[in-house]
């Protein structure tokens, strides 16, 4: 559903009549008389330069004097034929260097008359419409009477007298200078004549002798002259395309908003999009043909779609200047640039009217700034979710609670309790929910809940009530802390992506189906070329759709791609890629540069390539900083998935699919985390769930898992053959960073020593169960076993030797099952080759995976297994 555009509180309203539209104008005018305001814009008729750098509107070719097409980069004439040449294979730059510049057909701003200062010139003519006839008479006279001779201009020009001025045209919105006593310039003339001459304004006959020869005013005609009067007071100007917006016949404030949100443009050059001159003339001549006092009084679904774009753009410009953080809380919604912030394309404003109950809605709001204000979120999903819960739960209590809820001293925990269990009821039977969504990409109210939707309910209402009971606002709402303590947590299922499936693999990799991609892609922004990219690297589908120009180069000889991991905080990182693809985009950046030479006139110079879009979006986007758009990418993939497979699918399984393949040829979940620029093995791990795929791992973890020496059979493995499942296993494992502390040789486990305490049995560490021997302590134990040893070999007495080598055997086993734990966990090499403990070193991977020393003491019963041919090619994996 889509979320609807809010709108700014009418101007004018029965209990205010005024009041609004005056205070309105004065902020505007306030901000208008600043300094740093550009003069150009304070003009009723806002005259642009044609080179302007948010509104230039004339042709890119050099030196072509006509007006560019609203929102291309050329004239009508030159963008026929460039997309000639584009289609026939041409290249940009050879077009902008071969094609003719152009002299537009008429003037755009009439030249005053050579002779009359204060009257328009004619046509091409540099005289205006009187003289240009008497001159005409004057040749031809002269041609009957001698056609030899020439008169000459010079002399007939000295002897002429200035007629005297008709004053501005009186069409209301036109700023032309009128070119006769009917008071019309001369395309008004023309427009006047093709709509029927409303009224039948006329001059009398001969009216120029009456004004050149006897001096005398010309009266004009009318059949009606309040028809001629209604045309011209409802005219539009005449011309568009002429770098001029005109704002006459507009009331005070409106005049006012378009002139302040078209200087706040060109502060806002990439946010604020492109508005072509003719859009803003269109937005003016509604306004004034609808009489409004302000933008927010126009009914913008009855507009044309042109001017109902830039206004509204330029209603989310008002909003922060008519309504402060405090005006907004009371009117029910948060904007985001307030505080500063905004997320991608949203618009700012997230509506919290949903929830009826002032209490609750204040209480959201007031988190959510301070969330704006300390610790922006990366997106709108935890405000999403807050909103969403607590507008369900605002509903409930309109129908449930005494007084619709709206007194918090009445609520109870039965009711919190009534919400809860109506939710999960909902759920069972895929009843519709209370409230809709009212954002994008949200759920009707005709949609069933489900188990996702209730858990998603119960973290947006829990989140803002426990922080209310932190900070202390239940106890000033009077709000009973057992309504709060109800809420249980939402427990969402953590569902995995699966890889492609083969017959999908092959079907997305089909060149005959990758041209049917490439076809979708009308205006070649990319869609093949980011899709091929996303599949070949395994990044993230906002990862490569916000590439930058200068994403790939060689280094030593092999083709790296450079990318800005923002999901997880790593930005320039660098990974190798096909030299297919690296043609490919090499292709792509070529395609960029022509675009931004088409709209600059130039080549893009190093600092901007560092910042041009690879892939650089179609709207709002004059400098390319922009990449396309997520939704943008995932339509146009939904429609050509869909026609090509019938198995549904998403984008992100390529990056499931890339990471199992790396698997099954032969790499670790430490090469794949690195590679897929993941912050953790256990986030690489999610990865990667298909059976048999990490055999290693659990041949490792099967080894492992043996008897203690308190047994009644140590040494036994416990799996009887049969394979343990994977919690199973990885419950053997010691997260030493969270429940250890270091001893000699290894760490100590027990709790109560961990906590502080002392040790029961005197530290004793190396007798007993809780000491665990870690990767870090491989070497530690390598040479206390050379000790014993040399001990034993030493004492002289068989007995006392045999004793010695008894009473280290547990030890000795101990490193052995240490040994081959690593080795199955791929880390035994890195273990020998640590052979001091470096602060570095201590949250490590080989010091955080430890073991319990007598578990690892009965794997030398367990056989010898040879891991070294399973790691020998791991350096030479490649996607």
């Amino acid at each position: 559903m889509s979320e609807p555009v809010r709108k700014l509180l009418p101007v004018v309203t029965p209990d205010q009549p005024s009041r609004t539209t005056g205070d309105r104008l004065e902020v505007l005018h306030a901000l208008m008389r600043a300094p740093g305001f550009d003069s150009l814009f304070h003009q009723d008729v806002i005259r642009i330069p044609e080179d302007h750098e948010a509104y230039g509107w004339i042709c890119s070719v050099p030196q072509c004097e006509r007006a560019l097409e609203p929102y291309r980069s050329f004239c009508c004439n030159h963008e026929v034929e460039w997309r000639k040449q584009r289609e026939a294979g041409g290249l940009l730059g050879d077009f902008m260097r071969t094609a003719e510049p152009l002299r537009p057909v008429s003037w755009y701003q009439p030249e005053d008359c050579t002779i009359c200062p204060d009257i328009p010139a004619s046509g091409q003519s540099p005289l205006c419409f009187l003289h240009t006839k008497r001159w005409e008479a004057h040749r031809k006279y002269w041609r009957n009477k001698d056609a030899e001779l020439q008169p000459d201009y010079d002399e007939w020009l000295a002897e002429q007298k200035p007629f005297v001025p008709f004053g501005e045209c009186r069409v209301l919105a036109c700023p032309s200078l009128a070119e006769n006593p009917v008071g019309l310039c001369r395309r008004h003339i023309t427009r006047y004549q093709k709509a029927g001459s409303p009224g039948r304004a006329r001059l009398p006959h001969q009216w120029g002798r009456w004004l050149a020869d006897r001096n005398k005013p010309i009266p004009v005609l009318y059949d009606d002259e309040l028809a001629f009067r209604k045309w011209c007071a409802e005219a539009d100007p005449a011309n568009r395309m002429n770098g001029t917006v005109s704002l006459l016949g507009l009331r005070p404030l409106v005049k006012a908003e378009i002139q302040w949100c078209m200087f706040q443009r060109t502060q806002l050059k990439v946010e604020a999009g492109h508005w072509p001159l003719p859009w803003i003339q269109y937005l003016a001549d509604d306004c004034r043909k609808l009489k409004v006092n302000s933008l927010a009084d126009l009914e913008l679904d009855a507009m044309r779609n042109l001017s109902r774009q830039v206004s509204r753009t330029m209603l989310r410009m008002l909003r922060l200047v008519y309504f402060t953080r405090e005006d907004t809380r009371d009117a029910g919604y948060i904007e985001t640039d307030h505080f500063g912030v905004r997320f991608g394309t949203h618009g700012g404003q997230i509506d919290l009217t949903g929830i009826s109950q002032r209490w609750l809605r204040n209480m959201v709001w007031d988190q959510m700034a301070n969330r704006l204000l300390t610790d922006p979120p990366r997106s709108t999903m935890p405000f999403d979710l807050m909103r969403r819960g607590c507008a369900e739960l605002s509903a409930f209590l309109e129908v449930r609670a005494p007084g619709g809820g709206h007194d918090p001293r009445l609520l109870e925990g039965r009711h919190m309790v009534d919400f809860v269990t109506d939710c999960r009821h909902r759920a069972q039977n895929g009843l519709p929910p209370l409230a809709a969504s009212r954002r994008r990409g949200g759920y009707d109210q005709n949609d069933p809940v489900t188990a996702g939707m209730v858990s998603g309910f119960f973290d947006g209402v829990r989140r803002p009530l426990r922080k209310a009971l932190e900070t202390g606002d239940i106890e000033r709402l009077g709000l009973d802390r057992a309504f709060v303590l109800a809420v249980p947590g939402g427990k969402r299922s953590k569902g995995r992506r699966r890889p492609f499936p083969d017959d999908v693999a092959k079907a997305v990799a089909n060149e005959t189906n990758l041209q049917a991609l490439d076809a979708l892609d009308v205006d070649d922004r990319g869609l093949r070329d980011s899709w091929e990219a996303l599949v070949l690297t395994g990044r993230r589908c906002r990862e490569v759709l916000e590439l930058r120009l200068e994403c790939i180069g060689r280094l030593g000889g092999l083709p790296m791609f450079w990318y800005d991991a923002t999901k997880v905080g790593n930005y320039d990182e660098a990974i190798r890629i096909p030299e297919r693809l690296y043609e490919r985009i090499q292709q792509r950046q070529a395609k960029t540069i022509n675009r931004f030479l088409e709209r600059e006139g130039r080549e893009p110079t190093g600092e901007e390539r560092r910042k041009i879009a690879l892939f650089p979006s179609r709207n709002s986007n004059r400098q390319h900083v922009k990449g396309v758009s997520y939704g943008w990418f995932n339509t146009q993939f939904r429609t050509w998935i869909d026609s090509i497979t019938v198995i549904h699918v998403v984008t992100h399984q390529a990056r499931h699919t890339l990471a199992t393949n790396l698997l099954k040829n032969g790499a670790n979940l430490t090469q794949v985390k690195r590679y897929l620029g993941q912050v953790s093995e256990a986030m690489a791990e999610h990865y990667v769930h298909i059976a048999n795929t990490d055999r290693q791992l659990e041949d490792a973890l099967n080894a492992i898992w043996v008897n203690g020496p308190g047994a009644i059979e140590p040494g036994m493995a416990l799996t009887s053959g049969e394979p343990m499942s994977r919690e199973q296993a990885e419950a053997m494992m010691i997260d030493l960073t969270r429940k250890s502390t270091p001893a000699e040789g290894g760490f100590c486990t027990f709790q109560v020593v961990v906590d502080g305490g002392a040790c029961p049995w005197q530290m004793d560490c190396h007798n007993c169960e809780k000491f665990v021997m870690s990767g870090a302590d491989l070497v530690y134990w390598h040479r206390k076993r050379e000790q014993w040893r040399t001990l034993a070999e030493r004492a002289g007495n068989p007995e006392v030797t045999e004793y010695l080598h008894q009473l280290f055997e547990p030890t000795a086993r101990a490193i052995d099952g240490l040994e081959k734990a690593l080795a199955a966990a791929g880390l035994l090499d890195e273990a020998l080759a640590l052979d001091l403990r470096r602060p570095q070193d201590y949250f490590g991977r080989v010091w955080a995976t430890a073991f319990r020393a007598n578990e690892l003491a009965q794997l030398e019963d367990l056989g010898d297994t040879d891991f070294d041919d399973e790691y020998d090619n791991e350096d030479e994996v490649t996607p």
